[in-house]
């Protein structure tokens, strides 16, 4: 295919540190804030943030349930900590009146790693890389559980037991990790996403 064209959700959050990954990745990166802007796009990365937020904004920007659609055809998405708990089935410990994309099989716990001043950075260990992967931890989920069709692409080593926590999934076309790789200046997961998008076009 031709370079692909990837938007990113433009409503809240990091935006900008994912065009930068993207575009060092060998894609073009659109911001993504109404319907007809989702329409030009071959695949979408949802951003960190604050997902409640992110999640009413969606609706008033009438951006959620085109969203859903596109990911029902198949459409590539990445999710990074906001973007994966708008990618989940289910959440733990959202607001009662949360929607979300939805299109993971799995369950997300909110602000599982604590609150903003007990963020972290940590290498993890990503299926298919050779080193391990720079994670940057803000208010960050977890993934409590995932269906069978889920595959868990990274777990990180729990601090207070022998449990690992699942920071990273993919589902058909639909990625998602708890921690922001676009923070730290290795792109190797937006690489990985492109790739997805390629191989879904073919």
């Amino acid at each position: 295919m031709s370079t692909p064209v990837i938007g990113v959700l433009a409503l809240q959050g990091d935006v900008r540190e994912h065009l930068i990954a993207l575009a060092s990745a060998d894609a073009i990166a659109r911001e993504v804030r109404r319907p007809e802007e989702l329409a030009e796009v071959d695949a979408l990365v949802i951003p960190g943030g604050e997902s409640t937020t992110m999640s009413k904004l969606a609706l008033l920007f009438g951006l959620m349930e085109p969203m859903r659609e596109r990911v029902r055809a198949g459409m590539p998405v990445y999710g990074t900590c906001a973007g994966m708990i708008m990618l989940a089935d289910k959440i733990l410990d959202g607001r009662d009146d949360q929607e979300t994309v939805g299109g993971i099989d799995m369950t997300v716990r909110r602000n599982a790693f604590g609150r903003q001043n007990e963020s972290f950075e940590s290498g993890i260990a990503f299926e298919g890389m050779e080193q391990p992967v720079h994670g940057v931890f803000i208010r960050a989920p977890w993934v409590e559980e995932v269906g069978a069709g889920v595959r868990v692409l990274a777990e990180l080593p729990a601090a207070d037991g022998p449990d690992s926590r699942i920071v990273a999934v993919r589902q058909g076309n639909l990625l998602a990790t708890s921690f922001h790789p676009e923070l730290t200046g290795d792109h190797r997961v937006h690489e990985y996403f492109v790739r997805m998008v390629e191989d879904a076009a073919h």
